[in-house]
């Protein structure tokens, strides 16, 4: 991503400001159009929800120049996703949602150029949550085999 981007993005989320819980609420709604499926991934009240959210978009444009405090804080976050059974097949449906939210929000001040910079964000952001998810899938893979490997050791009692 480019300081231009960054700041352009920074911009963006400047003007959400006020208006974070009708932003995600309306996120949340366009999801679940795109992928009802994804409906029953989420609690009935979504709140508490909807509040997570805005605090994780907030803290990523604030680190998106700053690496080393968003690959851990994405990393743990990809691996807390992993264990509720999110996959990186659902990252397509959530950027679209919301840049579609974005787009609404931000009227015409969301274009071309606002499009690519969420793009690049979006997949910078998405690519450091799979990487997350897959240490937690190899890990859980280590203990299952180290499980496995200490029951053959004992005879499999």
């Amino acid at each position: 991503m480019t300081p231009d981007q960054i700041a352009l993005i920074r911009s963006h989320a400047a003007r959400l400001k006020g208006i974070e819980d009708d932003f995600a609420a309306a996120f949340y709604a366009r999801l679940f159009q795109i992928a009802p499926q994804l409906r029953r991934m989420f609690p009935a009240d979504l709140a508490e929800q909807r509040m997570k959210l805005m605090t994780a978009v907030v803290f990523a444009v604030n680190a998106l120049d700053r690496p080393e405090a968003l690959a851990p804080a994405l990393h743990s976050l990809g691996a807390r996703h992993a264990a509720y059974g999110v996959t990186v097949a659902h990252f397509a449906p959530v950027a679209e949602a919301l840049t579609d939210t974005l787009a609404v929000a931000l009227g015409t001040g969301f274009d071309a150029q606002a499009q690519q910079a969420w793009s690049a964000a979006l997949g910078a952001l998405a690519g450091l949550m799979a990487e997350g998810m897959n240490a937690a899938a190899l890990a859980a893979a280590g203990s299952a085999a180290q499980g496995r490997a200490a029951q053959a050791s004992h005879g499999g009692s």
